[in-house]
């Protein structure tokens, strides 16, 4: 345990931005499953509207640098590459 007092407090910001950033991550995690479930259900327009949302939901967590950009960019690729690949 920190015996100074600017560490204590530096301590106690960490876990709340920790707490924070795993939460966003958690939700970009479910928004990502919902698009891959709407994919796999063959529901075409629902797959889009999930796949929006959790391109939304990467950019945001990018642009806070909870991930890193080319992580985002990466993952919205390969959640559009499923989307488009579905038979229309």
């Amino acid at each position: 345990m920190a015996n100074i007092k600017s560490q204590k407090k530096r301590n106690r910001t960490n876990e709340k931005a920790h707490q924070r950033n795993k939460a966003v991550r958690s939700a970009l995690k479910t928004a990502i499953k919902k698009a891959d479930a709407a994919v796999a259900a063959g529901d075409r327009d629902a797959a889009l509207a999930a796949a929006r949302a959790a391109a939304r939901a990467l950019d945001k967590a990018a642009s806070k640098g909870i991930i890193h950009p080319n992580q985002a960019a990466n993952r919205k690729s390969g959640i559009m590459i499923r989307v488009n690949g579905m038979d229309a």
